[in-house]
């Protein structure tokens, strides 16, 4: 019996010393949280209002043609999948690379660029088809990642090696809510117009609107790409945050239980040492 508690209290220490680790991490990833969310509401109004005049010279001019401009059902995808480079995190990384793979019909036509230790190790693993990666970037990207993320995918578009570019990154929602999500950066879906609504009739575009959709577009790209590496960025660190709050409530259950059957073991130790005693003294008379 006295090797029975002895294992128990171990087991507490051992758990204790977990839950401590757990908590610290908890602590550490709120306030990364907190710097990521704040570079989030800075980056994320230009990240907005350059989509936005994307989609305005395309509802302005429905004649446009570019190879930027989307043209039917796309054949070789290109997908930049933005995972973490460390573990411990819930399913943030196992849900963005699930939802870059989910529509991927020809595994052999598609390629990838991963942002991330975890995506490019579990890509490579199963098969697919990493054509370059950026590790060790997830946790505080600049913009100057962004940049050459997008410069590598639009030369492969331009050369014909792809005819699409996907980009997967986890959507901030809230602190306990991030999604992950398939965004088509190239070529942009000419936007539906309800009558009634999109661009001023007044604005007009100089030398031309094809002209300064294809000046928008690297800005496009290389902001919307920036912007997603932020927004995965807290969402990152609030995953983190989540799981490691949930780890350290686990262990205070399980210290709980362990020191309930320690408790119970203790007890049952005292009553057998007790009837030992009492019986030995009967055996006397």
């Amino acid at each position: 019996m006295a090797s029975s508690t002895r294992d128990i209290k171990r087991k507490i220490r051992s758990v204790n010393s977990t839950m401590q680790i757990t908590k610290a991490f908890e602590l550490v990833s709120t306030a990364k949280l907190k710097r990521a969310r704040d570079r989030m509401d800075i980056t994320k109004p230009y990240f907005d209002t350059i989509q936005s005049a994307v989609h305005d010279i395309l509802s302005a001019d429905k004649s446009i043609k570019s190879k930027f401009v989307s043209s039917g059902v796309s054949h070789k995808p290109l997908y930049i999948v933005v995972s973490s480079d460390r573990g411990l995190c819930g399913g943030y990384n196992i849900n963005a690379i699930k939802k870059s793979v989910e529509n991927v019909a020809d595994k052999e036509n598609a390629k990838y660029i991963a942002v991330g230790k975890r995506a490019n190790d579990v890509l490579k693993q199963n098969g697919y088809n990493v054509v370059d990666s950026f590790l060790y970037i997830s946790e505080k990207p600049e913009f100057v990642h962004a940049v050459q993320i997008a410069k590598t995918a639009t030369r492969m578009l331009e050369k014909g090696e792809v005819d699409s570019i996907h980009f997967v990154y986890t959507r901030f929602v809230s602190s306990i809510s991030q999604v992950a999500t398939d965004l088509i950066l190239l070529p942009i879906e000419r936007p539906e117009v309800v009558e009634g609504e999109g661009p001023s009739e007044y604005i007009n575009y100089e030398p031309s609107p094809e002209d300064v959709l294809h000046y928008i577009i690297p800005k496009y790209v290389e902001s919307t790409i920036f912007g997603g590496l932020i927004e995965s960025s807290a969402a990152e660190q609030a995953a983190r945050r989540i799981a490691m709050e949930n780890a350290s409530d686990n262990a205070e259950e399980i210290i709980e239980d362990l020191t309930l059957s320690f408790n119970q073991a203790r007890q049952a130790a005292i009553t057998q040492e007790i009837s030992e005693i009492v019986g030995g003294a009967e055996a006397l008379k």
